[in-house]
């Protein structure tokens, strides 16, 4: 879950690479899985689509034990707010899910508005919207 990501985790993600247009989904699912390597498209063993994953700079360092690395993947269920709007999610949104316009490397985004189906982004930011 979101909540549960520390900032250490993540300090040391160079960038990130999306599979999908942000502009078409309101929010992202995000988790911290254990990679083999630092970069590249990680394989994908859940429900649903990855729609994106953090890339790693050379100064993260691999577990001991279990010499993987932990990487942010961004990913959505078939029945997320994007495929199914009138759905489970049509307002709220799942715990571990936040507004994919507020990530970058190293920050673990935040819940918005839009993210919750409510209000959209430009008006939580206080750019008029028309009517």
């Amino acid at each position: 879950m979101s909540a549960l990501i520390e900032d250490d985790e993540i300090v040391h993600e160079v960038d990130l690479v999306w599979l999908e247009d942000l502009s078409q989904l309101d929010y992202v699912r995000q988790s911290l899985d254990r990679l083999p390597t630092r970069r590249g498209k990680p394989a994908y063993r859940r429900d649903g689509r990855m729609v994106g994953y953090a890339l790693l700079g050379s100064e993260a360092k691999p577990s001991r034990s279990s010499g993987t690395f932990r990487r942010r993947v961004f990913w959505l269920l078939p029945h997320d707010r994007d495929t199914v709007p009138d759905g489970l999610y049509a307002t709220g949104a799942p715990a571990e899910a936040v507004d994919p316009r507020t990530l970058a490397p190293g920050s673990k985004g935040r819940r918005t508005g839009r993210s919750e189906g409510g209000e959209p982004a430009e008006r939580e930011l206080g750019i008029p919207v028309p009517r």
